[in-house]
């Protein structure tokens, strides 16, 4: 559904359709943006460039979605959104760079998502994901399905972020890190090595063991959860080198979730975390 809005007042069918756009008077709508079926805009909202909101979603008041953003079905916006704003990198010379959003996303107060510094490239959210109060999304980051972003979370550009990886609030991910599925990062943490699957990380790149409470969550069974526990007892408590330890492992460990951890960690550009909490 394409329409475009002048601020001032709610379209006149609004009024007599509940799927049309409820739109405040004090929103500024730009002629380009495309606003689904039951979409609710807050006060003092701006939305201009080339912004596509998908059926049901609400935004809050003092929201701003701008440049090429394409958002799915039922995102919330809550107060002071920026979305789609100019990547913070120095070389970025311009051209029309882009953010995607799934669906069913929750953005709290304040959380900001920068598009990506290149055409070739998006910054890219799944669905069902949680940003609390003030988190951060930069340039060309990646963020899978169902991930929660406490309070206060930076995310570097070009960082990538698996399915339901949790990261506790103030923490910090350097640019080109990834975080693999299921792990977790604690709060006031930060990583400049990637974070493997299922993992927990604390302090600055340290592990601190399995993920015991998110894969119960994510209904892996205990047979699973006892072969990741040897897996990081083998790779990573037995002092051996990395890469000798990943050779056994992959003699040793045939499970799917095993497999995951050491694909992952040859996938490695920026090493893994590796030092264990002591």
């Amino acid at each position: 559904m394409r329409r475009s809005f002048r601020s001032g007042g709610f379209a006149p069918e609004s009024r007599l359709n509940p799927s049309s756009p409820r739109i405040h008077p004090t929103a500024l709508i730009g002629p380009q943006v495309e606003l689904g079926a039951g979409v609710a805009i807050g006060p003092y909202s701006v939305l201009d460039g080339e912004v596509r909101l998908g059926e049901g979603c609400r935004l809050g008041p003092h929201v701003h979605l701008t440049g090429q953003v394409e958002i799915g079905c039922r995102n919330v916006f809550h107060a002071g959104c920026v979305i789609g704003d100019v990547p913070q990198d120095i070389s970025f010379a311009g051209g029309n760079t882009k953010v995607v959003i799934g669906s069913d996303n929750t953005f709290r107060e304040h959380v900001t998502v920068h598009r990506s510094n290149s055409e070739e490239e998006a910054t890219k959210i799944g669905s069902g994901n949680l940003f609390m109060a003030g988190s951060h999304v930069g340039h060309n980051a990646v963020i899978g399905n169902r991930a929660i972003l406490a309070n206060s979370v930076l995310i570097g550009g070009h960082a990538v972020i698996g399915d339901r990886a949790v990261l506790g609030g103030n923490s910090g991910v350097h640019q080109f890190v990834r975080i693999g599925r299921l792990a977790l990062l604690q709060g006031n943490s930060g990583l400049s090595n990637d974070l493997p699957p299922f993992f927990m990380a604390c302090r600055i790149n340290e592990l601190a063991g399995l993920n015991i409470v998110g894969l119960k969550r994510a209904e892996i069974v205990s047979d699973t959860r006892l072969q990741l526990k040897k897996l990081y007892h083998l790779l990573f408590r037995r002092k051996l080198a990395l890469s000798v330890a990943v050779q056994q492992a992959s003699e040793e460990f045939t499970g799917v979730e095993c497999r995951e951890v050491l694909d992952f960690i040859r996938d490695s550009r920026r090493g893994v975390c590796y030092k264990t909490r002591s």
